[in-house]
């Protein structure tokens, strides 16, 4: 309810956090920021502190992916927000409901010089569905409810609010917001004329295709999408955070036929992600397309577009199964599943290969025996984790978090960090490139403080695999694509106080495997693989 509450611009932050189901904010130490520590103090609300900003507003987004719940990282004045913009603009790209609480210089002198005097509005407002300083501590919960709200409705996203530093630290009397009620965090509900539209198509269609992004997992509609998958007959295949929507070994789930799926389509209706370069930006051959959003703004502008609908994700998928029922797609599933069968027993030709060096597809048959189904798999890096979305089948939502559109590297240890507080008893796999781990190298030792259970595996071929082979293919060399050769990063967590493995032989990685998931803590399995080996893809800047 609402009420009225006497507090520092601090308690008052933290009372309307823990009203938006908030109880812990990932941070690193900054004095303009001590006036809400005390406030999150003084309300119970756990504090996380990580080795650099880009890890702290990444494991607020790697909170968002692992709870659906909002996350939250307090950043503070001048390079401590900018050290934040890469992590909020994947968060924005991802549709991932993260609030960022910037410190600022005090409001009294501003003009004046102060240390770290910097206005990050302009910077970010481009780059985050909402951003605002808060005027005055009286307004401090109304503008901090403004932003949380907008960060969890659809189409959700990543919202910033800095505060100066005296605004922080003054006391008033002010209205703190009801919290919202689970009817104000949905999308609208669906057009009538754009299901009816939608519906005739599939009805129609003779080789349907359904893609589910994220925003399915957002909206929580994995159960009415399975509905209407299993209803209408309808193939689908996964993109990002929609990985685990639909269980793997579901009759109706496919990842390796999804090349013939999509060339053979004549209706392709892509749900709750962008027509983006992960989806040849909407153009499917001769096949029509129908594009499933959470809000009015998703909708596709630059692609042809046979129906479109704009609305909660789950209740559009409710509202299709009532009217589309009974499909009859046999032969067209039954080609797929033979494609997927056909792809799958290729790809298990590497899963065993006995070769030096290691080639990446070994490490993926190795760890594949070792997973829960709920384990919850990570990937930061290039051409290594590639490997792992096409070889590790996701089976439940919110198990299988990679880059995401934005491609930002670093995301790793911020991502393990809150999936190893969120979900202590769980599996959790965070895959490294060996160019990756650079990126955030100092939050290891923040795994470690945290005794979070991780056991992460590098795949170190030396190289910037990613760039260095494409570089040879088109120019007939490479450049500052190298890296250092077999770097024990084993020895730089195990000086942390971790457990460290180096693995040269494949014999040697199912035995170091069992060990890094047996030891308690943060494990680092270092292997050593083929820079010669390369993904196969035939993109690579979309």
């Amino acid at each position: 309810m609402t009420a009225e509450v006497l507090g520092s611009g601090g308690r008052l932050a933290a009372e309307v956090l823990g009203r938006h189901d908030v109880d812990t904010v990932f941070t690193l130490s900054g004095g303009h920021l001590f006036p809400f520590y005390d406030g999150c103090v003084q309300t119970d609300i756990r504090l996380v502190d990580v080795r650099h900003e880009q890890t702290a507003t990444f494991a607020a987004e790697g909170w968002a992916k692992v709870t659906r719940r909002v996350g939250v990282c307090a950043l503070t004045a001048g390079p401590g927000v900018t050290n934040g913009v890469s992590a909020l603009t994947a968060a924005q790209l991802s549709g991932s409901p993260v609030f960022a609480i910037g410190g600022r210089a005090p409001a009294e002198r501003w003009g004046s010089g102060s240390l770290q005097e910097l206005d990050p509005v302009p910077i970010l407002t481009p780059v985050v569905k909402h951003a605002a300083t808060a005027p005055t501590t009286e307004a401090i919960p109304a503008t901090f409810d403004t932003a949380l709200r907008a960060a969890r409705t659809p189409h959700r996203g990543p919202t910033f609010v800095d505060v100066a530093l005296d605004v922080f630290v003054n006391g008033a009397m002010a209205t703190v917001p009801d919290a919202p009620g689970p009817e104000e965090l949905v999308g609208d509900e669906p057009n009538p004329e754009a299901v009816a539209k939608i519906a005739r198509l599939v009805r129609e269609a003779e080789h349907p295709v359904l893609v589910a992004g994220g925003d399915v997992y957002w909206d929580r509609a994995e159960v009415p999408l399975r509905g209407w998958a299993e209803s209408a007959r309808l193939p689908v295949f996964a993109n990002g955070m929609g990985r685990g929507t639909v269980p793997a070994d579901h009759e109706l789930a496919f990842a390796r036929a999804r090349s013939l799926a999509l060339r053979e389509a004549d209706l392709v209706i892509v749900a709750g992600t962008p027509l983006d370069f992960r989806l040849g930006f909407g153009v499917f051959g001769d096949a029509r397309v129908v594009h499933i959003c959470d809000a009015p703004e998703r909708v596709a502008r630059h692609a042809p577009l046979a129906a479109a609908s704009a609305g909660d994700l789950g209740r559009t998928f409710t509202a299709l199964t009532d009217a589309v029922a009974g499909g009859a797609h046999d032969d067209w599933i039954e080609m797929l599943r033979a494609e997927e069968r056909a792809r799958r027993a290729v790809d298990a030709e590497g899963l065993y290969a006995a070769t030096t060096p290691i080639k990446p597809r070994r490490i993926y048959g190795e760890l594949r025996t070792r997973l829960a189904r709920d384990a919850i798999v990570i990937g930061d890096g290039g051409d290594f984790v590639s490997y792992a979305g096409q070889l590790i089948d996701s089976y439940e939502p919110g198990c299988f978090l990679d880059p995401g559109p934005f491609g930002c590297l670093g995301m790793g240890p911020g991502y393990a960090l809150a999936a190893g507080i969120a979900h202590p008893g769980r599996q959790i796999v965070l895959l490294l490139g060996d160019g990756a781990i650079g990126f955030s190298l100092g939050d290891l030792d923040t795994l470690v403080r945290f005794g979070i259970d991780v056991v992460m595996i590098v795949g170190n071929n030396g190289i910037w695999g990613l760039e260095k082979h494409p570089m040879e293919f088109f120019f007939g060399y490479s450049v500052v694509a190298e890296l250092r050769p077999g770097t024990r990063y084993d020895l730089v967590l195990e000086a942390l106080g971790g457990h460290g493995e180096l693995v040269e032989e494949p014999e040697d990685l199912g035995p170091a495997l069992d060990r890094a998931f047996a030891t308690k803590g943060p494990s680092l399995v270092n292997v050593l693989t083929d820079p010669a080996d390369a993904y196969p893809r035939s993109s690579n800047l979309g």
